[in-house]
């Protein structure tokens, strides 16, 4: 196995599996490490916690094979985002295969059903992928998806009726499961006399494909599933008949007499019977762990309750904490690598999404539940990329309302205390089977307030925007560390403890008109308070204005975050720390960060003079052996050359400061390996676009099959709102990351101050506010 260094620095092929037992070796020849060999998804731990009981993998074996299931599984998000993301190197054919065979009398069952379930959007390969996808997609745009708003809610209400004053429910077999099912039979398009009877095919389905049904069970599950595949053809065939009406297979027949060869019989037959299965059961499966994650989190639950708004962030939240779908499935086309890991041709892999979505490189705090965390939505549980899932935005909406109708109803829901949650043993999908409630009906608001029976909220279709996630926070105390520096403590308005963060964090702050960005510089583990430090800048922007001569001690502010695009690699062997005035910031989180864990740093504080040097008192008593402070006034100033005048294998440097220090860096850092310079900016060098430098390009929008032109003089995220795209955005100079975006395809003009040289060059990502196309065209993920 060859592994590249954090560093940039390429090192020889090795294993990097550690521990005692070398005696079995994987497809490359390396030894199989005791926990790698030990793994078997169908065990309980797996079952019960899929992240959790793959912590171990994501901290030290990130790739692995596991001889048990005989795949190689992946656990890290970047390196499932990856996978995900090269659908050539990574074909998504196996998606749908059997993961236990079948023995020969039960293959023998389904041959005699004339099952032969093909290629779906799920398991096919490009072209004829996205060619179909595209076809196929206009029933699942935001438009069309909000024609089934009103059904889906009036299904709710009448299942909600039914047990309201009752006292006790279980929510998936009286809400969750059924709903999704009927909506899934609606959206296909199966008559109502139909649908009992594809309903009770369903289960078998998923089992047959991502279970491990013992032997004896093996023929009964075939059976049912042969039923499934022969009625799915005959309903389909009553639908040829008059496909006039509403549903995807109707708008798919058609579409038929136009493109025979893109959508051909075989092919809607296999759609019509894995649409019915991937719109019921991940959205059913999806709903149930989102009640159990947010009532066993009360305070949560509270804060939903008493502010609606923050469901549809609370979707993605319990999308990312605890999905439906755990993993996905592919098979190496090539002989290929995966973080660093040789993987070979025709290798099978285990991508666990579900870990992924845990991994603590990319989410802050990522095993305790935020309903306001930034970043929820860059989750992986429908996918990423070309095959992303087509019903994502179906799945949100219908969670969104049954989470809108139960908070209105029944605030004062709870769960049965002492429950044994269960799960339908399998590799890839999971909800509980049962979520057992009670509530006390003499307290049900609408008994005192009828009218909230006439409310309905406005359902969101498609992602949550970033600014709706923001919490109110009240400031604490207002310090001056300077003359023109002040310290600042927000608490929430409510008392309720804060998301934890990680260093070189920051939060963006609602400053009247303004919005602006402040890097946290107080004590990591203070759940009670954030603090920030802001320099009095006459000439800026008008945020610290505001700061300095309006914010009073006890006012409210709108807080959004924390964000981190600055955070620090955790296996360097050495780190440089260099500050330059209001920068120290997010380096004094930093270096405590690593002097906690007992890493290797030191810290350069640079200033003019010593009265300008902020928290000097708490750098000096917290990190005084590592500091070397530079006055320019005292004939100290740092000589950046001289510094990093020779490359130190395993360093990593991080800076924060004044824009010519910056430069400084990159210039005398320019000889060391990439990447080994990470820095945050204060402010940007973009200037208004000039028409007669630029030129025009178009953005396809993979997940609606749009195309928008971005004209010369036009940034992409003003092209893609005149178009009614809605993307986030804080400061729109290229500093924040707030309007970041997925991109599929294309070669991009980076302008930001956000990525590092290395991301840049994997081309999958851009800030939509500054950079753009190098040449005629990008794809969004959009």
């Amino acid at each position: 196995m060859a592994m590249g260094g954090e560093s940039g620095v390429e090192t020889a092929p090795r294993c990097p599996v550690t521990g005692a037992d070398q005696s079995r070796l994987d497809p490359t020849g390396c030894p199989v490490s005791p926990n790698a060999a030990a793994f078997d998804p169908f065990a309980d731990p797996y079952q019960q916690d899929p992240p959790g009981s793959l912590k171990w993998s994501r901290d030290g074996e990130p790739v692995f094979y596991s001889p048990v299931l005989g795949y190689w599984v992946v656990t890290r998000y970047e390196d499932v985002k990856a996978v995900f993301r090269d659908n050539r190197t990574f074909s998504p054919s196996i998606a749908l295969e059997k993961i236990t065979p079948f023995s020969d009398e039960a293959n023998a069952v389904l041959a005699r059903h004339d099952y032969a379930m093909g290629r779906t959007l799920v398991n096919e390969d490009e072209p004829a992928h996205m060619e179909r996808r595209r076809v196929l997609m206009e029933p699942f745009t935001p438009q069309h998806l909000t024609q089934h708003e009103p059904m889906v809610r009036a299904l709710v209400r009448e299942r909600v009726d039914a047990f309201v004053d009752r006292g006790e429910a279980d929510l998936v077999d009286e809400l969750l499961y059924e709903i999704p099912l009927t909506v899934a039979l609606h959206f296909l398009g199966v008559p109502e006399e139909d649908m009992e009877t594809l309903r009770r095919y369903s289960v078998a389905h998923t089992l047959n494909t991502w279970g491990r049904p013992k032997p004896e069970q093996q023929v009964a599950v075939a059976e049912s599933v042969g039923k499934f595949w022969q009625y799915a053809g005959q309903v389909l065939d009553k639908m040829r008949q008059d496909p006039s009406g509403p549903g995807w297979m109707q708008y798919g027949i058609r579409l038929q007499p136009q493109m025979p060869d893109v959508i051909t019989d075989s092919y809607l037959h296999s759609m019509m019977m894995a649409g019915i299965v991937a719109a019921h059961e991940t959205t059913a499966m999806a709903a149930s762990n989102a009640f159990r994650v947010l009532l066993e989190n009360r305070t949560v639950w509270e804060e939903i309750c008493a502010d609606q708004s923050l469901i549809p962030n609370a979707v993605e939240e319990c999308l990312r904490f605890s999905g439906s779908v755990v993993a996905w499935r592919r098979i190496a086309t090539t002989d290929t690598e995966i973080g660093g890991v040789r993987i070979p041709e025709g290798a099978k892999l285990l991508i666990v999404n579900s870990s992924a979505n845990h991994d603590e490189r990319h989410f802050d705090d990522p095993d305790s539940i935020d309903v306001r965390r930034d970043n929820a939505s860059d989750h992986l549980t429908f996918g990423y990329g070309s095959h992303q899932c087509l019903g994502k935005n179906l799945a949100r909406m219908e969670i969104q309302i049954f989470l809108e109708e139960l908070t209105t109803r029944l605030p004062h829901l709870e769960l049965v205390p002492g429950q044994e949650f269960t799960y339908l043993p399998n590799t890839s999908f999971r909800g509980p089977e049962h979520v057992l409630v009670r509530w006390d009906p003499t307290r049900n608001p609408e008994y005192r307030d009828p009218s909230l029976l006439r409310r309905r909220l406005k359902v969101r279709i498609g992602e949550p925007s970033r600014k709706t996630v923001a919490r109110t926070m009240t400031v604490k105390r207002i310090e001056h560390e300077t003359e023109d520096i002040v310290r600042i403590t927000l608490a929430d308005a409510h008392g309720r403890p804060l998301p934890k963060w990680s260093p070189g964090s920051h939060v963006d702050l609602e400053l009247g008109e303004f919005s602006r960005q402040y890097s946290l510089c107080g004590d990591a583990d203070d759940r009670l308070g954030y603090e920030i430090a802001v320099l009095h800048d006459p000439d800026g922007r008008g945020g610290s204005r505001y700061v300095h001569e309006r914010l009073s001690v006890g006012d409210t502010v709108r807080v959004r975050g924390p964000r981190n695009h600055f955070k620090l690699v955790p296996d360097a062997q050495r780190y440089v720390l260099v500050a330059g005035g209001i920068g120290i910031t997010p380096i004094l989180a930093m270096a405590d960060h690593l002097k906690r864990e007992g890493r290797d740093y030191e810290l350069h504080y640079c200033a003019r003079s010593r009265r300008e040097m902020a928290l000097l008192d708490r750098v000096e008593r917290d990190h005084g052996d590592r500091l070397v402070s530079h006055c320019s006034d005292e004939g100290t100033r740092l000589d950046v050359p001289a510094l990093f005048a020779e490359p130190v294998e395993g360093t990593r440097i991080y800076a924060c400061g004044p824009q010519r220090l910056l430069d400084a860096l990159a210039d005398a850092t320019a000889h060391w390996p990439q990447d080994s310079l990470r820095v945050e900016h204060f402010t940007s060098d973009l200037g208004e676009l000039d028409p007669s430098k630029e030129h025009a390009f178009d953005v396809r929008l993979a997940d609606s099959g749009i195309t928008v032109r971005v004209g010369a003089d036009q940034t992409v995220l003003a092209a893609l709102r005149a178009a009614g795209i809605d993307v986030p955005s804080d400061c729109e100079e290229g500093l924040c990351g707030t309007c970041e975006v997925a991109v599929g395809d294309g070669e991009i003009d980076h302008r930001d101050k956000v990525l590092t040289a290395a991301e840049r060059a994997c081309h999958n990502k851009m800030m939509t506010c500054c950079s753009r196309a190098c040449g005629d065209s990008l794809t969004l993920a959009l």
